[in-house]
C-alpha cells in the first residue's frame, strides 16, 4: 500500500507530477522545491515520499523509461526490418516531441541498480530484436545499437530544440530520408574482419 500523506501526495503521484513539470519546464528544472510549490506544501514534506532531488530524477528517468518501453514494443510488435526500424524510430520522435522533460529523463544518468531494475534493458532488447531483421552478427549489432540510438536521440533532440525549423525541406522530410538511409546502411552493413 502507497503511503499517502494529509495533501494526498503518493511517490507515484510525485513522481508522475515531476514528470509532467519536467514536460513543461524541462527536466533540470523539476526539483522538490518546485513541485512543493505546485503542490502547495513545504519541501521538507516531500522527503517521505523522495530523499532528494536525484531520488526524484532518477524515478522520472524510470518512469520515462517504461513508457518509452512500451511505447516501443507496441509500435514494433510483429513488424520486421524497415517496418520495425520506422516504427521504432517513429515510437521514440514522437514521445520526445510530445514529453520532451521525459525524454530527456530517459537519458539521465543512472546507477548501476536503478538501471537493472529500470526499463533500459527492454529498450536494448527491442533495439536487438528491430536488427534481427537485418542479420547483423556481432559486434556489428552493437555498433548498429549504438549508432541507431545517437541518431536518434540526436535528430529529436535538435529537432525539439527547433534546431530544424527555419530551413528547407521540412523536419519530416528529413525524418523519413534518414530512416531510409539507416535501412539502406543496416542492409548493407560490412561486417569487418
Amino acid at each position: 500500500m502507497a503511503h499517502t500523506d494529509r495533501a494526498g501526495i503518493t511517490t507515484e503521484r510525485l513522481v508522475r507530477a515531476g514528470a509532467e513539470l519536467a514536460d513543461e519546464i524541462g527536466f533540470a528544472q523539476a526539483t522538490p522545491a518546485e513541485l512543493a510549490r505546485r503542490f502547495g506544501v513545504k519541501t521538507s514534506s516531500l522527503y517521505s515520499h523522495v530523499r532528494n532531488a536525484h531520488d526524484l530524477r532518477t524515478r522520472i528517468a524510470l518512469l520515462a523509461l517504461e513508457e518509452l518501453a512500451n511505447l516501443a514494443s507496441t509500435a514494433v510488435a510483429g513488424r520486421a526490418g524497415k517496418d520495425a526500424l520506422t516504427a521504432f524510430a517513429n515510437a521514440y520522435r514522437d514521445y520526445a516531441l510530445e514529453h520532451p522533460g521525459r525524454f530527456a529523463a530517459a537519458s539521465y544518468r543512472l546507477d548501476p541498480e536503478a538501471a537493472a531494475a529500470g526499463a533500459g534493458v527492454r529498450h536494448a532488447r527491442l533495439m536487438r530484436a528491430v536488427l534481427r531483421g537485418y542479420d547483423l552478427p556481432e559486434p556489428q549489432q552493437t555498433h548498429a545499437v549504438r549508432l541507431l540510438g545517437s541518431v536518434f536521440s540526436g535528430y529529436v533532440g535538435l529537432e525539439g530544440a527547433g534546431g530544424f525549423s527555419h530551413s528547407a525541406p521540412d523536419s519530416q522530410e528529413s525524418w523519413t530520408e534518414i530512416l531510409d538511409a539507416l535501412d539502406s546502411l543496416l542492409r548493407s552493413w560490412p561486417t569487418g574482419s
